[in-house]
């Protein structure tokens, strides 16, 4: 199983977050499960390879 870092956050009742290799991209939640499952579906889209221009986080070694 393939594992990915979130934030997660929550306005008044709904849940919001992103992906951390995708933070451009949010999606929310009536509930925290449903922010999960959310976040698996753009995951799922982001990394199909069939939307262009996708921007993402990386770590970059300088030293």
């Amino acid at each position: 199983m393939d594992r990915k870092n979130y934030v997660y956050w929550q306005e008044e009742d709904m849940w919001l977050g992103y992906l951390e290799e995708y933070p451009d991209y949010k999606t929310q939640g009536e509930s925290l499960e449903e922010l999960k499952e959310n976040l698996r579906d753009i995951y799922h889209e982001l990394s199909s390879g069939n939307i262009p221009y996708i921007r993402k986080v990386a770590v970059l070694d300088v030293a």
